[in-house]
């Protein structure tokens, strides 16, 4: 059986992962050679996420696999070709309803139907993960604000920093409360940032409003 090998790595990857190119392309090479694969190509996408398909290796790979060049495709890791169960679901659809996944790490060959299942257990797995770790974040954030700590970055508006705490800083609160009341009257963010600049008020920095700052400040008072 042909086969491409697909390699993807961040720019930060490749300093601290243990996955950066050349330690992909020797695996994909050895699993090739253990299972009698034929190695066609191999298609490198530097300095790309995994959480979106738009990567030109991939597209590349995707293409000529269309043409026929090969039947297959070999990846060090799955995470190495989309870290979204969403977009796996587009890929198996698309491209692997014919052609065949292998992945190095979790010992998937799609040319099974259990292989198939382990597949899918395996990505949403990962995704599970990702948005757990995602919403713990979200969780110590809430906490520390409420608290009063900073949480890293500028001190944000309605707040002044003293030995790491967060103070209420009256002035910008009243203006906080003031958007929070125009919101409650149907208003939008762009009419809200209208208004506060046609009144005179500015952001922390001296700045006019615009309705991105003012979602910000919305969001950050619900969180």
């Amino acid at each position: 059986m042909r086969v491409f090998g697909y390699v993807r790595v961040s720019t930060k990857e490749q300093v601290e992962s243990g996955l950066g190119i050349e330690a992909q392309i020797k695996k994909i090479e050895a699993y090739c050679e253990l299972y009698e694969l034929e190695l066609v190509d191999i298609l490198i996408d530097e300095g790309y996420s995994g959480k979106t398909l738009d990567r030109p290796a991939l597209k590349k790979l995707i293409e000529r696999l269309e043409k026929g060049e090969a039947d297959g495709v070999v990846i060090a890791k799955l995470d190495r070709l989309t870290r979204s169960v969403a977009d796996m679901g587009v890929l198996l659809e698309r491209v692997f309803n014919e052609k065949q996944l292998f992945s190095v790490s979790e010992n998937v060959d799609t040319r099974t139907p259990s292989g198939r299942l382990v597949l899918n257990v395996l990505i949403s797995v990962a995704q599970w993960e990702r948005e757990t770790i995602v919403e713990r974040t979200k969780d110590a954030l809430r906490a520390k604000r409420a608290r009063g700590e900073k949480t890293g970055g500028d001190v944000p508006f309605g707040y002044d920093e003293k030995d790491g705490k967060l103070i209420p800083n009256e002035k910008e609160q009243r203006i906080i409360e003031l958007i929070k009341r125009l919101r409650s009257k149907g208003y939008g963010l762009k009419r809200i940032a209208k208004f506060l600049n046609e009144n005179g008020f500015r952001t922390k920095k001296g700045k006019a409003f615009t309705h991105i700052q003012v979602k910000r400040i919305l969001e950050r008072e619900v969180a």
